[in-house]
């Protein structure tokens, strides 16, 4: 039942749904504020009845008090003595009146009493109708001239008060409902002006053509937000899709060069089956199909950069991963040396931290002739990594290149070397995606230094 009715809330329009809440809402302030108007106008009512009885009760009781026949003239209204007890002591029929009822009396309090309000199982008084008329009475303990205290009560028939409070009472109901629809009917109004710009903004949105952005209302609004945030999405979509659109592009053109040379040299070994041509061509081959599956490897690495959200950081050793990247390099006959003052901790995830160091180490050991040096040192609230080599270096006018996508320093060089382009851009995405830098210099055995910063935690 609960969740056949909350799937028809939920499909209901959000216009629909506000107007019911306030609607629900409207209907129980009003249905309040009727009730406790009801009560003040029966206050009042009473108030004003008791007022008149008791100047009756004082006269009557001055009477009685004097000896005199009491309630002399009096017409409109019921004058009864009574014991302390409630029972009759002026001859008449008993007054159908609970016990509690004539305590508040003693006390000189008001008291009303309805019709029907006694339980059937109750004895009927003679001259008394059970099913009279509604009675308020006020009462007074007097002292007669005897001395014995006697409790005289005047009372008034409520009926026509009565009519008059349900006369009023039966327009509050339909007052509130009133009140209700002229809220709902607002509301419904209200929110449909107010969401009239979010239609426009989704309309406007619908026909966006590329690389344009939402108009930004001029109030500074929940609207403007919205707008803003939407056109931030969009700059970063945009940016997304011309990134990968770039991405594709060049990967396809890195792509070209070694299937085709592949290509070429099986046509060649298809086409003259010499041994020894075969040889040096499936040699040739070897060395592109291990220069292939490297780009590829390159460019999966960058794919999943790109497209996975970033794992949690957390304290890396960045001493121990550069020693652990120097001695794999060291097992290819390779000389790094590594120098570490101090520990050094940075905030990243340890397997982000391993690919940064392998590939600018590997980068470096590429080009150099002799030694890649490497440095880890605390700067503030950094951690730093210097990696020097003394190969022929980075040329000062593509120092800020070097970290794009498949950009090459020298072609032919770096085509020998194996280099694809790739391996430096992917350091620059990790590190900054954490917040860090990086930075290509020269170094002072005329190589390269880069100079790679994450933050500490």
């Amino acid at each position: 039942m609960f969740r056949a009715i909350r799937q028809w809330w939920v499909r209901r329009t959000l216009r629909a749904r506000i107007t019911m809440v306030v609607a629900a809402v409207a209907l129980l302030v009003f249905g309040w504020i009727a009730q406790v108007t009801s009560a003040i106008f029966a206050s009042a009512l009473t108030d004003q009845v008791d007022g008149q009885l008791r100047a009756t009760l004082d006269s009557v009781s001055a009477d009685i008090t004097a000896g005199r026949p009491a309630g002399a003239g009096q017409r409109d209204q019921r004058i009864r003595v009574l014991d302390t007890s409630g029972g009759a002591a002026d001859g008449l029929p008993p007054v159908l009146l609970h016990d509690w009822q004539v305590r508040q009396l003693r006390a000189g309090q008001g008291v009303s009493v309805f019709p029907g309000f006694f339980s059937p199982d109750e004895d009927e008084a003679e001259g008394e109708e059970r099913f009279g008329p509604a009675v308020r009475w006020v009462g007074k303990v007097v002292s007669g001239p005897d001395g014995v205290q006697r409790l005289v009560v005047v009372g008034t028939e409520f009926t026509a008060y009565l009519s008059v409070f349900e006369r009023a009472g039966y327009w509050f109901l339909p007052g509130a409902l009133l009140s209700m629809l002229a809220v709902a009917g607002t509301a419904w109004v209200a929110v449909r002006l107010a969401l009239r710009p979010v239609q426009r903004m989704r309309a406007a949105a619908g026909a966006l053509p590329p690389g344009q952005r939402l108009p930004v209302p001029e109030a500074r609004d929940e609207l403007r937000a919205l707008a803003e945030e939407l056109n931030a999405l969009l700059a970063r979509r945009d940016e997304a899709t011309e990134r990968m659109r770039r991405f594709s592009g060049d990967a396809a053109h890195e792509l070209r060069s070694p299937v085709a040379s592949l290509r070429v040299q099986a046509e060649v070994a298809v086409a003259h089956p010499d041994p020894e041509l075969a040889q040096e061509t499936l040699a040739d081959i070897a060395v592109e199909a291990e220069r292939l599956s490297a780009l590829v490897d390159d460019l999966l690495m960058l794919a999943r950069a790109d497209a996975v959200d970033l794992p949690e950081a957390e304290p890396v050793d960045l001493v121990a991963v550069a020693r652990a990247s120097a001695a794999r390099l060291g097992e290819r006959g390779i000389v790094v040396r590594v120098e570490a003052p101090t520990p050094v901790l940075v905030l990243a995830a340890p397997r982000e931290v391993e690919l940064v160091v392998d590939n600018v180490l590997r980068n470096a050991a590429r080009y150099a002739r002799a030694l890649v040096r490497v440095l880890v040192l605390p700067a503030g609230a950094q951690g730093r990594l210097l990696v020097e080599d003394d190969g022929p270096g980075v040329p000062e006018d593509h120092r800020d290149q070097v970290f794009d996508r498949f950009h090459r320093v020298d072609e032919a060089r770096d085509r020998a070397s194996g280099g694809a382009g790739l391996g430096l851009a992917l350091v620059a995405d990790l590190v900054r995606r954490r917040g860090g830098t990086v930075r290509a210099a020269g170094s002072p055995e005329g190589g390269a230094r880069f100079e790679i910063r994450w933050p500490k935690p």
